[in-house]
């Protein structure tokens, strides 16, 4: 019985600083123009008046061509500048200070003057790269991939909403359909956002996406009292609509970054299956642990098999009051 899970700890545990996708990541992009030369944008997360303190570190020998341009524009700082690098820059390693006292990550994107392109994931722990003469297509691909795919296994209200659905869910193939139609709505506005048709501001947008969650909450009750509502008839209607909400979610972490148009194709691709794959190991998981439990015989109590459904609900609650008064308080 999936309620029985109680993989809900780690959600309890990791709740309050929950914001999920509220942290997103920095960019840096770095386009040489010259064999010396390059026109650098640095982009980092903010929130009102106040940016993200972390800072590009050049090799000591860069110069600035042109002094650094600011400016603060859609909760996000965007700095520009021109650097001059004697020798330029393969081999040479560029650091981000501050990003190991962070939970932000930092996508990064240097093109060469011949058109090959480096694109990197820099983490908390791994704050640094060393730039590659021949970067590999392979490895751009990875961390696209790679980045879709830690945006949902960190994004803890999406996975709470896809939990949400398996519990109120009992029949397998209705469980097919729900996923589906969740997957194939937030795969439109993830698209639709990241290619610039449509767009949602992101405290708004988070939380609509809490309310979604503290939706299911009541319907898992319902479910236990052996009552009906639309939602339980057809769960997979609501997953659509709801989903189309995480989509726009979605697409902050990847949008937000500000990736030239040239990667937009492919990181659009790379970083929807990537999230697909999160998505389908925390069902897989899920589904398995609920197997081994039926296979064990364990023999739960009853505050143990209502601990998820709570948990749904009153998380819900918590980022729906949250993320509420976040937008009263910056007047949003």
């Amino acid at each position: 019985m999936i309620r029985a899970l109680l993989l809900v700890g780690p959600f309890a545990v990791v709740a309050p600083r929950a914001f999920a996708h509220e942290v997103r990541p920095a960019y840096l992009q770095m386009r040489q123009t010259a064999p010396e030369t390059y026109d650098i944008l640095w982009k980092v997360p903010g929130q009102g008046d106040l940016r993200l303190g972390i800072y590009v570190e050049l090799p000591v020998a860069c110069t600035n061509v042109t002094e650094p341009r600011g400016s603060m524009l859609n909760n996000a700082f965007s700095e520009r500048r021109t650097v001059n690098c004697p020798g330029g820059l393969n081999g040479a390693t560029i650091h981000i200070a501050g990003l190991s006292a962070t939970m932000a990550d930092a996508l990064v994107r240097l093109q060469h003057l011949d058109g090959r392109t480096q694109v990197t994931r820099l983490t908390p722990a791994s704050p640094s790269f060393v730039v590659e003469a021949s970067p590999s297509r392979w490895r751009v691909a990875g961390t696209y991939l790679r980045l879709g795919t830690d945006h949902i296994l960190t994004g803890v209200d999406h996975l709470l909403f896809v939990l949400g659905l398996m519990l109120i869910v009992r029949d397998r193939w209705m469980l097919l359909k729900t996923i589906t139609a969740f997957t194939v709505a937030h795969s439109i506005t993830l698209a639709v956002a990241t290619l610039g048709l449509a767009s949602a501001p992101l405290p708004p947008l988070n939380a609509a996406i809490a309310l979604s969650i503290l939706f299911l909450g009541p319907e898992i009750v319902r479910v236990w009292r052996g009552e009906t509502s639309l939602t339980i008839r057809y769960p997979w209607v609501v997953a659509f609509v709801f989903g189309l909400l995480h989509g726009f979610g979605f697409a902050s972490g990847l949008k937000a970054t500000g990736l030239p148009q040239t990667d937009i194709a492919l990181a659009l691709l790379l970083f929807n299956v990537g999230v697909e794959l999160g998505q389908l190991f925390f069902v897989f998981l899920m589904l398995a642990m609920a197997w081994s439990f039926r296979q064990l015989e364990i023999r739960w109590p009853r505050w143990a098999l209502a601990l998820p459904g709570y948990t749904v609900g009153t998380l819900g609650a918590y980022w729906t009051i949250q993320r509420t008064a976040i937008l009263l308080r910056f007047g949003l």
